[in-house]
């Protein structure tokens, strides 16, 4: 499998969620899944969006890990002014610190952020299959293409040529990621990834993910998707888009839970 880069866009991630008042995307998707009515509350912006800092360390090890070293050190600054009395940098709320940000005009990370987002980056590279995957490819790559009669897009943490997609997940315990790849839905997050693609070129492509532990040890795996768990990812989602067009058509947003429910505790 070689399978021409060309074919991605390369734009802005702002720019690219812009567009997804237009264009379907998979977490778009996945919220559908979870609750049409959660699904439709963001899409009419009444659920706007809240950066955490467990979000900004994910971006910017992304960002450091899968673009490079001089994307990152464009995109973030780090550490702040150092208070003269206690050799240590200001805190985060203080005017010092508040002041020097703004002058930043980009996020910020401490210095303990930076050295745990260089501990993953060091993980990543010292994994052999992530080092593998990532040895040749594009990052943040995005596609648009009808898929099941709705626009959509998606923007691909790497590509490479050769092996397929490859997603990049930070977790706390590499010990529970797969117990949480299924409660986050992931499987059905690079269903849609692969569909999407394969509505460009006309192949269904290997998926692999690398996960990198945010706290020691920092562990590092890969873990390639089945094609029996995308197949049956893409069949709930293909579900999920018909039950979408039905909603837009009524205008009807249920939660899920209209019905009485009988719960037994053993």
């Amino acid at each position: 499998m070689s399978i021409d880069t060309t074919i991605f866009i390369s734009e802005p991630a702002n720019e690219y969620h812009a567009k997804a008042r237009q264009n379907l995307s998979s977490h778009q998707l996945i919220d559908f899944i979870r609750c049409p009515y959660l699904h439709n509350k963001k899409r009419l912006g009444l659920i706007p969006d809240v950066e955490s800092q467990a979000f900004l360390l994910g971006s910017a090890a992304h960002s450091l890990i899968l673009e490079g070293r001089g994307k990152y050190e464009s995109d973030y600054a780090i550490g702040g002014p150092i208070n003269p009395a206690t050799g240590r940098p200001y805190g985060n709320t203080t005017k010092k610190f508040l002041e020097w940000q703004e002058v930043q005009q980009k996020p910020v990370l401490t210095f303990d952020q930076s050295e745990t987002i260089e501990a993953m980056h060091s993980a990543v590279r010292m994994n052999e299959y992530a080092a593998a995957l990532l040895k040749t490819g594009v990052a943040e790559g995005v596609i648009r293409a009808e898929y099941c009669g709705l626009p959509c897009q998606i923007r691909l943490d790497w590509f490479n040529p050769e092996y397929g997609i490859v997603d990049l997940k930070t977790c706390d315990d590499l010990t529970w990621f797969e117990s949480d790849a299924r409660r986050f839905r992931y499987q059905n997050q690079m269903a849609f990834y692969q569909c999407v693609l394969d509505a460009v070129i006309g192949q269904l492509v290997p998926v692999y993910i690398i996960a990198v532990e945010k706290k020691e040890p920092f562990r590092c795996g890969v873990w390639q998707i089945t094609a029996e768990t995308l197949l049956m990812a893409r069949a709930e989602n293909e579900a999920a888009i018909g039950r979408l067009k039905e909603s837009k058509v009524k205008d009807h947003w249920p939660t899920g839970y209209e019905e009485l429910r009988m719960l037994t505790i053993v």
